[in-house]
């Protein structure tokens, strides 16, 4: 899908539903090359699921000013890399990751944007913590002064019911209005991706993660293949 095209059904599903929505496009197994001619068309946040392709990437774009995020699993032992190189990370599921990020995580740069990922579907091959651990991960993220607590993130389970769908949709913005309501400062709801994303904002998305509808099938990642990062 054309860049243009893509951004202005992300902005007509937004108005519709009445809430500004942002595009993160996902350059996972792409190209630095893809992700440079992207940026020149305007679009400056790209989000990774493996960190040391992306900071090979990041190295290679270095002179342009881009936000990146990560948003795979992580391991415990990546937690100083995703500090130290992303402005934010989607995928925070476990306790554990709390305290090496913040330690980790530079004084010169501002606290590292977190979203809990919750695993709203209970899918055994999927990361993200139950809806039910939201709240105390949430409150062990506001505590710690090197993270800023930012929202929700979730991939519900791919389904060719769209009834199903938008209930997973739906009971992801029931948990993100629940715990904006503890902490006004949440305003980050990541969900829905390229086959879905109209869906997702309709229910109550403000960011969306989209990778195919930009850069098209991914290449296949070999070193990456039962790699979890």
């Amino acid at each position: 899908m054309d860049y243009t095209a893509l951004c202005q059904r992300i902005a007509q599903a937004a108005a519709r539903a009445g809430r500004d929505v942002r595009l993160l496009a996902v350059s996972k197994s792409q190209p630095a090359a893809a992700i440079r001619a992207l940026a020149a068309r305007g679009q400056r946040a790209f989000g990774e699921n493996y960190v040391q392709e992306a900071l090979a990437k990041q190295r290679e774009l270095a002179d342009l000013a881009l936000e990146w995020h990560m948003i795979g699993p992580l391991q415990s032992n990546k937690c100083r890399e995703v500090a130290r190189h992303f402005a934010w990370l989607q995928s925070l599921d476990r306790d554990k990751l709390i305290e090496p990020l913040a330690r980790a995580r530079p004084d010169h740069l501002p606290p590292l944007n977190v979203l809990i990922e919750v695993n709203i579907d209970a899918e055994a091959s999927k990361s993200g913590c139950a809806p039910q651990a939201v709240a105390a991960l949430a409150a062990r993220i506001v505590a710690t002064p090197r993270l800023a607590l930012r929202g929700l993130m979730a991939i519900p389970a791919a389904d060719a019911d769209a009834a199903r769908r938008r209930d997973a949709f739906r009971r992801m913005r029931n948990l993100y209005d629940a715990l904006k309501s503890t902490y006004p400062q949440v305003d980050t709801l990541s969900m829905g991706m390229s086959d879905d994303f109209e869906l997702a904002i309709a229910e109550g998305a403000t960011l969306v993660r989209i990778g195919t509808a930009l850069f098209g099938p991914r290449q296949r990642r070999e070193s990456a293949i039962g790699h979890r990062e």
